[in-house]
């Protein structure tokens, strides 16, 4: 019970001087999942085992994600400077003619597409690689890009290599033709996003802006580089073999997810293709030094961010708090209520993916949950289905690794972004419901 109480205690906490801005994101990750774990263990009601033991079993559930990352990140930086995303900045600019509309839009659909591999890492780098120099030049809203990327590939991570559908699948023993109920879903979701989120973006950045148009004239002093410094790191020459080396480790990196004699870890691809890189564009060690320590920053404070979630999840997960909240979730509601389950089990999967991991709502939760539904009548594939409703919010979660990047990326505030991107993702989440029980996937009641 007093474990319980801790752990609802905690997330109140942890959510509270994160929105109000009270602590920065690392030291909340850090500072209130330990000072709840000593709580607990002082009281006697923690797991077995010591804080140092849940620490260092949370970091390394996310040490290759936070390696990753780090060369991930130096990777595109490197990219960045070398002027790889410069023709596609200046195509997208003269596509865009000032008009902020399209590039709203067009950050929808590219973020849709990209996030088909069902990696936020990679879509994350493209989608702001591509698009960050375009909304600063045109003065728009980074909160619209961060918005419109986490909502596509929410979205587009729900097919069945991505991460939480493979799971309801593993759990409940269901085949990958759980896509087509999801499908529907899917599809008038994306474009939801694209139509009404972006056009929505785009007609008010249209009214702040108040730029409808840009003449020849002004378009080339936008494209057109002058800033001495950044000149010297430019290497238009070499832009051919980036573009080729940039497509083949992606290409490598989204065939390896269905081919498995190919794949390879991610972070050994963008390893070996940062060396590359850095080879080719930078042969003087002085300027490949330059390059790193100027990146390195950015790379670093995600890594630690990337680190700090692992140390909430060890700890929250280590103590039993995880383990308490996921059973509460199964004794709050009434018996009554069973023959609505696969309702209650898709407004369950909303808070229990954001304030749980997917592996500890899929693999602690879901089970029980599954368990009492066969018993109102539900079957597994019902039960798979409602699992999944609640990824409308699961990436907006402090728990997901790369919302760090996106978030380092943009300069975004955490707080703000969550509550941004919240109001577009319950749209997203009232489509899977309805076309979900619309089509008679989930009865929205099973006769006792």
């Amino acid at each position: 019970m007093l474990l319980t109480v801790l752990s609802y205690a905690m997330i109140i906490v942890f959510m509270f001087v994160i929105m109000k801005k009270k602590m920065s994101p690392f030291t909340a990750l850090v500072l209130v999942p330990m000072i709840f774990a000593l709580i607990a263990k002082f009281a006697g009601v923690a797991k077995k085992g010591t804080l140092g033991e849940y620490v260092l079993a949370g970091v390394g559930t996310t040490a290759n994600t936070g390696i990753m990352l780090l060369f991930a990140i130096l990777y595109f930086s490197i990219m960045l400077d070398a002027g790889l995303f410069d023709p596609i900045t200046n195509k997208m600019i003269r596509f865009a003619k000032g008009d902020p509309m399209r590039v709203l839009m067009a950050t929808a659909i590219v973020a849709a597409a990209v996030s088909l591999n069902g990696d936020g890492t990679t879509t994350t780098l493209i989608c702001c690689s591509a698009f960050i120099p375009i909304y600063k030049k045109l003065g728009m809203k980074l909160m619209n890009l961060g918005v419109l990327v986490i909502l596509q590939n929410t979205i587009m991570n729900l097919l069945p290599w991505g991460g939480p559908t493979a799971r309801a699948m593993a759990v409940l023993k269901v085949d990958a033709d759980i896509l087509s109920y999801l499908l529907p879903g899917m599809v008038l979701s994306v474009l939801y996003v694209i139509f009404f989120v972006a056009r929505r973006m785009g007609k008010q950045e249209r009214e702040r802006l108040g730029i409808t148009h840009l003449t020849e004239a002004e378009i080339q002093e936008m494209t057109t580089i002058t800033d001495p410094e950044t000149l010297e790191i430019r290497r238009p020459k070499n832009w051919l073999f980036n573009a080729v080396l940039t497509v083949g480790l992606i290409a490598w990196l989204v065939s390896g997810s269905f081919v498995e004699s190919i794949s390879l870890p991610p972070l050994l691809l963008f390893l070996v293709g940062t060396c590359i890189a850095l080879l080719v564009n930078y042969p003087v060690l002085k300027d490949q030094s330059k390059r790193i320590g100027a990146n390195g920053g950015d790379a670093v404070q995600v890594v630690i961010l990337v680190f700090a979630a692992g140390i909430f999840m060890g700890l929250f997960q280590g103590s039993g708090m995880a383990e308490a909240l996921a059973q509460s979730f199964t004794k709050i509601i009434p018996q009554q209520l069973g023959a609505f389950w696969g309702l209650i089990i898709a407004l369950i999967s909303a808070p229990g993916t954001f304030f749980i991991s997917n592996d500890g709502f899929y693999f602690g939760v879901l089970p029980v949950l599954a368990e009492a539904g066969r018993q109102y009548g539900f079957t597994d594939m019902q039960m798979a289905l409602a699992s999944l409703m609640g990824q409308a919010f699961h990436l907006l979660s402090p728990l997901v690794a790369f919302i760090y990047l996106l978030l380092r990326l943009t300069g975004l505030d955490m707080g703000q972004w969550q509550r941004t991107s919240a109001k577009y993702a319950l749209g997203i989440f009232f489509i899977f419901i309805v076309t979900i029980t619309a089509l008679g996937f989930i009865p929205i009641y099973v006769a006792q």
